[in-house]
């Protein structure tokens, strides 16, 4: 008769429904008193021995031992139920779709602790092919953090996509700059629409769309304060946008800027089509104190304002589909670059914490910083 194994060591067992033998070790309780129990299987009864062995070492060396059936899928679904707390819908609902399109069915089935960098590296060198280099990040990004998630939960040891990294995909939609020009052409379309003091404001003072959609008229100063020292003149607070906490995308982000006159005639006329439109609506009306807002007051979505957008984008004599309202924010910068204005100004303006984002994402016209080394060098190297 065989002597029965000593507390701790862990069982072995003959399952007749599997065909396999099943080692079993108690790593710990839960807080209602009932085991957790880590399993492992084996063709073999000295394949389970070995595999129940090393279940014991690592618990005896303080590592809990990893959960030998938990899969990529298991660690996803788990990620994307309770990983995202104070995650706006909107960015729950993307990275759903991401991992229920590409993340789970090609690497669901896998067992986590299986799963190899050289499988994620052939993966995401698969994917690339069709998809952009920042889906790709965000597909790479969705599995680093299920697995961080499993590890701090000890169903894995390590996260293997530490060790991977981001293919080149295939080539998005590059982001541009109205000319001065077209810059022109798009402001005279907007007069007479509603969206005259929306493109108006969004490209004379750089504003994001995410910053325009939340501004509200009691962060509007139309007249500002002449006879105070020195002098206040209108401007607006950029103090909120529609992310989920309501605040800016960054602290830089949050600051006032000054209106230009063309601005302020702009939200004077907008705001008495705005009090028209409320007397209109009658009962129907909410009042947000929202300055860029539906026929009855509420928040305009995204799409709201890329529709209505793009109506004018066709009546200013370009095509459409190549613009989108966020590019009224790159046109600002890149204008008041080719006007010569230094890059540390125009850094400020739009709120970024430095001048790398500026100049390698906005400004697509770099003559004054050529112009400046010039006049520099000719300067210090004159020719006698």
């Amino acid at each position: 008769m065989s002597k029965r194994r000593s507390r701790g060591d862990g069982g072995l067992r003959w399952s007749e429904s599997r065909q396999r033998w099943i080692a079993e070790l108690t790593i710990g309780y839960t807080p209602a008193g009932k085991r957790i129990v880590r399993s492992a299987y084996g063709k073999t009864k000295t394949e389970a021995q070995q595999k129940l062995k090393a279940l014991v070492r690592d618990l005896d060396d303080g590592l809990p031992p990893e959960d030998q059936l938990y899969t990529v899928a298991h660690a996803v679904r788990d990620f994307l139920a309770y990983g995202l707390p104070r995650r706006a819908g909107a960015t729950v609902e993307k990275l759903t779709i991401l991992a229920n399109t590409h993340v789970i069915p090609d690497l669901g089935a896998r067992k986590l602790r299986e799963l190899t960098a050289d499988e994620v590296d052939k993966w995401l060198a698969t994917k690339a092919k069709g998809l952009s280099t920042r889906t790709l990040r965000d597909l790479l990004s969705i599995l680093r953090r299920a697995i961080a998630r499993a590890q701090k939960r000890d169903k894995v040891k390590r996260n293997v996509t530490l060790l991977c990294e981001i293919p080149e995909g295939r080539a998005g939609r590059q982001s541009k700059s109205l000319t001065f020009e077209q810059a022109e052409a798009l402001l005279t379309a907007a007069e007479f629409t509603s969206m005259r003091a929306y493109i108006v404001v969004s490209l004379l003072t750089g504003g994001r769309t995410e910053e325009m959609r939340a501004l509200t008229w009691s962060h509007v100063d139309l007249v500002g304060k002449p006879e105070a020292s020195p002098p206040v003149p209108p401007h607006i607070m950029v103090w909120r946008s529609v992310r989920v906490d309501g605040d800016t995308k960054t602290p830089k982000s949050r600051r006032s800027l000054a209106l230009p006159q063309r601005c302020v005639e702009a939200l004077r006329a907008h705001e008495g089509k705005q009090a028209f439109a409320r007397r209109l609506a009658g009962s129907q009306w909410v009042d947000n104190g929202l300055v860029f807002a539906s026929s009855v007051g509420c928040e305009l979505d995204a799409a709201n304002v890329r529709r209505a957008f793009r109506r004018v984008v066709k009546r200013a004599g370009l095509e459409p589909k190549d613009w989108t309202p966020r590019e009224l924010r790159h046109s600002f910068v890149s204008l008041l670059s080719d006007s010569g204005m230094e890059i540390e100004k125009i850094s400020r303006l739009v709120g970024h914490n430095g001048t790398t984002v500026t100049e390698r994402v906005y400004r697509h016209q770099l003559r004054p910083i050529v112009q400046h080394g010039a006049e520099a060098m000719d300067s210090i190297f004159a020719i006698t």
